[in-house]
Order: structure tokens, then C-alpha cells, then sequence
């Protein structure tokens, strides 16, 4: 409400400015817009600017920068320099002017300025900035010194813009300073021409121009012209961060972080990087997932790694959506999703990381998620490209994919030539080529070069390669028939829970070899590889049953598994079934569960 003395001086414009400048010097915000509202309505250019100022701060008004627009506009049509740099200012910033057809109610009553993010209005920032400089403000040869060096094609002129930098510098105008600096910094061929950039930077930076100590910071800290000097890279990095500009928020916490140009400090540094990635910079997200993925200085949260990893990820980050694809495939700090695990692991692999694209195409050939969730991927491309870049684990992937069909025509020709280029460091290869090899697929067949290159995968313990070489030594493929030995590797691969190695024990302990009989260490060994769903194992178990080679017979068991056989597409099952049903054979009950 305004009392006695401000209802004096709204009498008159004048006295009614002047009452409300003396009003916002004690923050009587309300009173002092009530007043600036009455001098604007009767037409004083200074109470319309002061109007659009108090609109723009929110100051005794609603926060309303298309008010403020409209004000401003009021104010520069009558010559009022200020305004005319501030309009010229919010069509770079995203203000629109209205179409023709409006312009006659240019932001009126029941007409209001569209804003689009990051959608400059240059050609109407351009009449306002030149309307400025022809009256000789140094703010406005500063704004058009940006226009005509950031505006499209049809409007930049680098030469000009200069100019009129120098003009704004000439004034001792800071934007003019930092806008010349910008320009002879991309000049700079010389440590000369740095140097003098440096000048203007550091004219800028003494009205305390957030922008202008993000740039001396960069020049210090990566040595632009200067010798390195990371601790004056540091100071100028902290009061730009201050000031909100999230580059140097994010240079700032990994500089605490490194303690680089000073003593390390996690804690400052995590909170500068959440400030950075908070206001979208995908890096500073992709430094705090990994601050918490690793632990160290702060304990390991691997939930919070999860959360910045996203943040990062959705942004673009493509090392960041691997890392978030690698922990869903591992459930840390979120629950395992190999599926959820392969979308992002292909968002990164889309935008050239190899490494996961190799690990999506690994977690396809193994089977670990269905072959839809990577339909139209071209995933053979990525491995081929790594392939041909020498990466041995990219050529084996490819090997594979060539070998296997997957997402090109099988080649075993060509999957032969990769496999065994990449056999020579990749242990996984090894095995795949000596598979080759042996079988006679692409190349002709070798077994004692095949059993050589199986040997070599299996000295590193991989029991995919120890079970084809005990194979190999118990049919005398590619080295001297060794019963005994097949015996030994198959126990090691067995301890391993491999189905195939129990049910070869099974068959070994069985009779027919050059290893003692026995049946009931042979039972012992089909029942174990019967029970990991191995249907000729289960087969087995059911003859031993049936017959009772190793104990008495028990035709509920037997038929048990001989039917578990069956349903795995075992045919001669059904012999034995028929054999239990004959008349004079026991009579199997249902068993529990069956």
C-alpha cells in the first residue's frame, strides 16, 4: 500500500521515479514498483526500463521476463539506449519477436513474446544492438560485436564484429574486452598474440565476468601460450563456478578430486562435478559414477554409480552407458537385467565404442539374452571395423559371427582366416579355431594342429578346451589314445559342473575302455549329468535303473528319467518304457512330482 508521501509523489511522473528509486534503495520493492508503474504508464522511458528490470528480478513483481520484454520494448522505440541493449540481449537469449501480422500490438495487452530455448532471434537482437551503438554505447558495440561474430551466415561478418569489440574495449566496457580476447585467442598463432588475448581477458575479469575467468583458468591449467599454472587455473576455475558456468564447475571438482594445484579433496571435489552434472554436463556425471563405482576416498556406492552413470549416459556419454550396461549385467547397485544391460551396451556400441560391442556380441553368442533385443543392430559391422583396426578380441568376435551366421551369411572360410588371426593373444580364439581344425570347417582338417591350438586354450584352464581335449585323447584325435588321461581331464571338468565331462565318466566307468569297469561309479556319474538335464545321461540313468547294473532294479526311477529322456528328444527311450510295460517286468508307480 502506499502511503501519504508516495500518493504526493505519483501526482507526477517525475517525482513518482524519483520516490520509487529512493523506495528500492531501502528494498521497498512493492511500494517502489507500485510507483515505477505509474511513471511508465505516463510514457518516462527511465521508470519503463527500471519497470523491465524490476520484472526481470522479480522485485516487488512476479518474476515475468515477457513483461519485462514489453517494457523494455516501450522504452527503446522512445530512444532509451539501456533498453534497446537489453532487448537486443533477450532475442540472443531466446526472446521472439511476434510475425508481421502482430506487430502492431507488439507485445500489447493481449499479445506476448514467445520464448524458445536456445532458438536466438539474431535479426532482431541485430536492430536493437546497431539502434544502441549508433548512440554510442559501449554495451551495444559489445552486442553487436557477438552478433555478427555468432549469428548465422547471412548476418556474421568477423571483421566488423571485431571492430566493434575494439570500440567496446576502448570504453573499458568488460564484454568488449572478453569479446575481443575470444576473437584474438582464435587468432593466436603465436605466444605474442596469446598474450595480448590474455590482456583482454584479464581487463574482463576485473568486473569479475564469470566467463572470462573460465577462460584464463583453461589458459593456465592446459599452458595456452603460458607456462602451466595450475593453481591460478584453480582460483580462476572457482569464481566462474561460483558464478554458475558448469565447464568450469566440472574443471573445478576434477582438478579438487586430482588435487591438481592443490591438496586432494574428494568431498569439495564430488560436490562441484554433482553441481556440474546436475546442470547437464554428461563428463562431470560420467567422473561422479566413477568417484562411487570405484570407492577409494569416498566408499563405493555402486546404486549412486548407477544413477550418474544414466544421468551421463542419456546425455551421450558412451564409455558412461557401458559402464551402466556392465552393471546391470553384474546386479551392482541395481538389479541384474541382461536385456536392460544389452540396450545400453548398444547405445554405447552405436556410437563407436568397440569394447561394447564386443561385449554385446559375447552376451549374445552366449545365449545370455534373446536374439530380438539385438534384431537390426548390426553388430558383425562393429566387430568387422575392429577387426580390421587390429583389435584381436574384435576379430574373434567377428570370427564368430562368421562362423556362427550371426547377422551375416556363415563363412566358415573367412571365419577361419580372423580366428585364427586373433588366436594369437585371445584364449577364447584358440579353442574356436582348433574347433575348426578339427572339424575340417573352412580349412581342411587337422587334428594334430587342432589338438595343438585346443592344448593351448586349455593350459589357461578353460573348460570348454579341456573337455574337447580329453575328448580328443579318448578317441586318439590328433595325439596317442589316452583312456586314462581322458579319465583325469573329465574329473577336472567335471569339478567344474560340466554335464558333458559327468555324462563321458559315466560312459568311461561303464565298461570298454582301458580303465576298470565300474558300474556304480559309472551310475554315480550318469545320475550327476541327468540331474544338469543331460538327456542322453538321463537315458542312461534309466537303462542302469531298469536293469539294475549297479544295485537293484527300480523301474519308478527308471521311468522316471527314460521319460525325461523322451521329452528331450530321445527316441530310443521309448524301447525301454516298452520293456518296463511288458507283463512279466515290474510294474512302475507314479512317482511324486511326475
Amino acid at each position: 500500500m502506499l502511503n501519504a508521501i508516495d500518493k504526493l509523489a505519483a501526482l507526477s511522473p517525475r517525482r513518482a521515479f524519483k520516490r520509487a528509486g529512493e523506495l528500492a534503495g531501502e528494498q521497498q520493492w512493492q511500494r517502489a514498483a507500485r510507483l515505477y508503474s505509474i511513471a511508465a504508464e505516463a510514457g518516462l522511458a527511465e521508470a519503463q526500463f527500471a519497470l523491465g528490470e524490476a520484472y526481470i528480478a522479480g522485485r516487488g513483481l512476479s518474476q515475468n521476463p515477457r513483461e519485462a520484454a514489453r517494457w523494455f520494448l516501450r522504452a527503446a522505440e522512445a530512444g532509451h539506449v539501456e533498453s534497446q541493449c537489453r532487448l537486443a540481449g533477450m532475442f540472443i537469449h531466446g526472446l521472439k519477436a511476434p510475425s508481421p501480422d502482430q506487430a502492431a500490438s507488439l507485445f500489447g495487452e493481449h499479445t506476448q513474446p514467445t520464448e524458445t530455448a536456445n532458438a536466438a532471434d539474431f535479426p532482431s537482437a541485430l536492430l536493437w544492438a546497431r539502434r544502441a551503438t549508433e548512440a554510442g554505447s559501449a554495451d551495444g558495440e559489445a552486442l553487436l560485436g557477438y552478433i555478427l561474430s555468432n549469428g548465422p551466415d547471412d548476418i556474421r561478418d568477423p571483421a566488423a564484429a571485431e571492430l566493434y569489440y575494439r570500440r567496446s574495449a576502448a570504453q573499458h566496457w568488460p564484454q568488449g574486452h572478453l569479446g575481443l580476447g575470444m576473437i584474438l585467442m582464435r587468432q593466436a598463432d603465436t605466444a605474442e598474440k596469446t598474450v595480448a588475448a590474455m590482456r583482454e581477458f584479464e581487463e574482463a575479469v576485473k568486473a569479475d565476468l564469470p566467463t572470462a575467468h573460465y577462460l584464463l583458468g583453461v589458459i593456465h591449467e592446459q599452458a595456452v601460450g603460458v607456462l602451466p599454472d595450475p593453481a591460478r587455473a584453480l582460483t580462476h576455475y572457482r569464481k566462474a563456478a561460483i558464478h554458475g558456468i558448469r565447464n568450469a564447475q566440472a574443471k573445478l571438482g576434477a582438478m579438487l578430486l586430482a588435487g591438481h594445484g592443490c591438496a586432494p579433496d574428494p568431498i569439495e571435489g564430488e560436490s562441484w562435478l554433482r553441481r556440474a552434472a546436475i546442470a547437464g554436463d554428461p563428463e562431470a556425471a560420467a567422473l561422479v559414477a566413477d568417484l562411487y563405482a570405484r570407492g577409494g576416498a569416498l566408499p563405493p556406492n555402486y546404486a549412486e554409480a548407477a544413477l550418474w552413470f544414466r544421468v551421463a549416459a542419456e546425455a551421450g556419454h558412451r564409455v558412461a552407458a557401458r559402464a551402466l550396461g556392465m552393471l546391470y549385467l553384474t546386479g551392482a547397485g541395481v538389479a541384474r537385467d541382461p536385456e536392460e544391460a544389452a540396450r545400453w551396451l548398444a547405445r554405447a556400441a552405436q556410437q563407436g565404442d568397440i569394447v561394447a560391442g564386443a561385449d554385446l556380441g559375447n552376451l549374445m553368442l552366449r545365449g545370455d539374452i534373446r536374439q530380438s533385443s539385438v534384431d537390426g543392430l548390426p553388430i558383425h559391422e562393429w566387430f568387422e571395423k575392429a577387426a580390421e583396426s587390429g583389435d584381436l578380441i574384435g576379430a574373434f568376435n567377428y570370427g564368430v559371427c562368421l562362423a556362427e551366421g550371426v547377422g551375416v551369411k556363415r563363412d566358415d572360410a573367412r571365419a577361419a582366416i580372423w580366428l585364427r588371426r586373433a588366436a594369437e593373444g585371445v584364449v577364447n580364439a584358440q579353442y574356436w579355431y582348433g574347433r575348426l581344425l578339427f572339424e575340417g570347417r573352412g580349412i581342411p582338417a587337422d587334428p594334430v594342429e587342432a589338438h595343438r591350438w585346443i592344448a593351448r586354450a586349455a593350459e589357461t584352464g578353460m573348460v570348454e578346451a579341456l573337455a574337447l581335449l580329453a575328448e580328443m585323447k579318448l578317441h586318439g584325435h590328433g595325439c596317442p589314445r589316452d583312456h586314462a588321461g581322458a579319465r583325469d581331464m573329465f574329473l577336472r571338468v567335471a569339478a567344474n559342473g560340466h554335464a558333458g565331462a559327468m555324462f563321458a565318466l559315466g560312459a568311461l566307468y561303464g565298461g570298454g575302455h582301458d580303465i576298470p569297469t565300474d558300474r556304480i561309479e559309472a551310475q554315480a556319474w550318469f545320475a550327476k549329468a541327468a540331474a544338469l538335464n543331460h538327456p542322453v545321461a538321463q537315458l542312461m540313468l534309466g537303462r542302469y535303473l531298469r536293469k539294475g547294473l549297479a544295485g537293484p532294479p527300480d523301474p519308478v526311477q527308471a521311468a522316471r528319467w527314460l521319460n525325461r529322456a523322451l521329452a528331450q528328444g530321445i527316441d530310443e527311450a521309448r524301447i525301454d518304457l516298452a520293456e518296463l510295460a511288458l507283463p512279466d517286468a515290474p510294474q512302475p508307480r507314479q512317482a511324486a512330482g511326475d
